[in-house]
């Protein structure tokens, strides 16, 4: 009888505890104020942008002019780099940039996304080079999620669509 007390009260202890345990504690302060710096540089021309900026028109109108000519595909064969919306999520905002040529997706990178603690920094250094590689494998938004980097993928599929739809390839 003692036994069987004794054994209940330690599961419903023991219950107590589990369901009580926090994973990863947030600052949601800490985060915005960690995320507030490169945003404003992402989404204004001036840090962030100028050198895509300048590298697209200088190919741009050399490559029309060579392209045209030459005979490739419709779209003139420049090149053409978009940001996607910055996609909130539990950690921080996942933003995602591509470049396209010919319609297709030729280069992607995540300019912004969860850094703020060591966990986030082990989290997508993993996760962020594997959705790249899956979003140049695919050329579109039907990319799997990273397992372990649900939000991460949540948010990065998210702003990769709404690049795709700013590029005109949705």
């Amino acid at each position: 009888m003692r036994r069987v007390i004794l054994a209940i009260c330690a599961t419903a202890v023991a219950l107590v505890l589990l369901l009580s345990f926090k994973t990863h504690t947030q600052s949601s302060a800490a985060s915005s104020a960690a995320v507030a710096g490169p945003a404003p540089g992402s989404e204004s021309s001036e840090p962030g942008d100028t050198p895509a900026a300048a590298a697209s028109p200088g190919p741009a109108s050399s490559g029309t002019a060579a392209a045209s000519p030459s005979g490739s595909a419709s779209a003139g064969g420049t090149a053409k780099t978009v940001d996607g919306t910055a996609w909130p999520t539990v950690y921080g905002p996942v933003q995602v940039r591509i470049t396209v040529k010919d319609g297709k997706v030729t280069a992607v990178s995540a300019p912004e996304y969860p850094q703020e603690t060591p966990r986030d920094e082990q989290i997508n250094a993993f996760a962020i080079p594997q959705l790249n590689a899956e979003t140049l494998a695919a050329d579109s938004a039907s990319i799997d999620a990273v397992s372990g980097a649900t939000y991460t993928s949540q948010g990065y599929i998210a702003s990769l669509q709404s690049a795709l739809d700013k590029a005109g390839l949705s």
